[in-house]
């Protein structure tokens, strides 16, 4: 039975939409899953053992899935659904031969939460786990069967499997973190502030007011969030844009891509002053002067901060 690399190279970072749904203490309530229980299909598969380890898994063989069902072995535990492509999450995985019902190929489940990917480049690879991954929270350990044609070719190819071939998939999630920042929002008055807007997804636009820029460093919180505390000691998975004051343009985002895990000390001491010691799910704007901002800006800069997570211990973790 061959491992799954960390980085499979049929993967890429072709983004696939999900549907969006609001997260909330209850994921049952806010992003419900309906699944194919009690199936014809997924009667064929059993799925047992610990999800400490790689799952047991029995197919009445030879199983031909005319389409892709899946249905929960074990329900999530988490508060966090997963509702965009976007989103960074911790999977495991088990790919077992329909026909066969051997393994084909597993993760290590070996606990490394290191290893943390968005769920479009999972999808990229593997567009059957779209549906069976939307609104799953953390401790969901799920069984797909899987219909020809819901892997593409060159995913097939690699795992030595042909067009025609049904494949059963295992997903256990292990973690899920924030698409946007999710806290409640505090009142700040702004005056000659700039002001935050937000697009339905989360991603935010900065409106910068004619005048002079503060000369000193300007911290608001513009969303609490009630997760743990970021510090200077573990990297804070965030996605945050910079816009230059003077004229009003984009310095960097990441919401063109993807949400970043930073070490503080790697960032400008205005923004390290604005994001230490805040909460997981809170949004947090800065405007930095150029003495507090990063080396070699002469313009006072403005970041809008969306904090996600909290990223591994990666003193002891594999990289």
């Amino acid at each position: 039975m061959r491992k799954i690399p960390a980085a499979l190279a049929v993967l890429s970072l072709t983004a696939v939409a999900l549907v969006g749904c609001a997260s909330s203490n209850d994921p049952s309530a806010s992003c419900p899953r309906a699944t194919d229980a009690g199936s014809s299909t997924m009667n064929l598969i059993s799925v047992t053992g610990s999800q400490d380890s790689a799952p047991k898994v029995e197919v009445d063989t030879p199983l031909h899935a005319k389409t892709t069902q899946f249905t929960d072995v074990v329900a999530g535990h988490g508060n966090v659904p997963i509702t965009s492509d976007a989103q960074m999450i911790v999977l495991d995985v088990a790919l077992i031969s329909a026909t066969t019902g051997k393994t084909i190929v597993t993760t290590a489940y070996d606990g490394d939460q290191s290893t943390v990917y968005p769920v479009s480049q999972w999808v990229q690879s593997f567009p059957a786990f779209e549906k069976a991954l939307h609104c799953a929270t953390a401790g969901t350990r799920t069984a797909v069967a899987i219909a020809p044609g819901g892997v593409p070719e060159a995913s097939l190819t690699s795992l030595g499997m042909s067009s025609d071939d049904s494949l059963v998939a295992v997903l256990d999630v292990r973690k899920v973190y924030l698409a946007a920042a999710n806290g409640r929002s505090v009142y700040n008055d702004g005056f000659g502030l700039p002001a935050v807007v937000r697009a339905p997804g989360g991603r935010p636009g900065v409106i910068v007011p004619a005048g002079t820029a503060p000369k000193e460093l300007k911290i608001q919180l513009l969303k609490r969030g009630d997760g743990a505390k970021v510090s200077a000691d573990r990297p804070a998975l965030l996605q945050y844009t910079i816009v230059n004051w003077s004229d009003k343009s984009v310095a960097s985002t990441t919401w063109d891509s993807q949400a970043e895990f930073v070490t503080l000390s790697t960032k400008s001491k205005g923004f390290q002053k604005a994001v230490e010691g805040q909460t997981v799910g809170s949004q947090v704007l800065a405007v930095i002067p150029p003495a507090d901002g990063e080396s070699g800006v002469k313009d006072t800069q403005i970041a809008v901060i969306d904090i996600l997570g909290i990223g591994p211990d990666t003193s002891t973790s594999a990289q």
